[in-house]
């Protein structure tokens, strides 16, 4: 069996089984585990979040604390489980 073919898998935010990303979408242990673990339509609802976040407490991302931020924002959107209301 090609291994190309495996490229749906069992999503961990949504559950559903969904094709993955192409690659570690950023470098580090983080970029590793979202690749083996969220799909693209859930990394593209992370972006439009992340976006939202950045705009709306004006992170400066040249900050250390803005991307320690960031990046506890993005483990608890993707791998968190989510509350039953919105």
């Amino acid at each position: 069996l090609d291994s190309t073919c495996m490229t749906s898998f069992r999503c961990a935010r949504c559950g559903r089984d969904q094709p993955r990303l192409t690659a570690p979408p950023m470098p580090g242990p983080l970029g590793t585990r979202v690749y083996e673990q969220v799909c693209g339509a859930c990394w593209q609802e992370w972006l439009q979040q992340q976006t939202a976040l950045i705009n709306h407490y004006g992170l400066d991302l040249r900050d250390p604390q803005a991307r320690q931020f960031l990046t506890q924002q993005t483990e608890a959107f993707l791998f968190a489980a989510k509350p039953e209301s919105p």
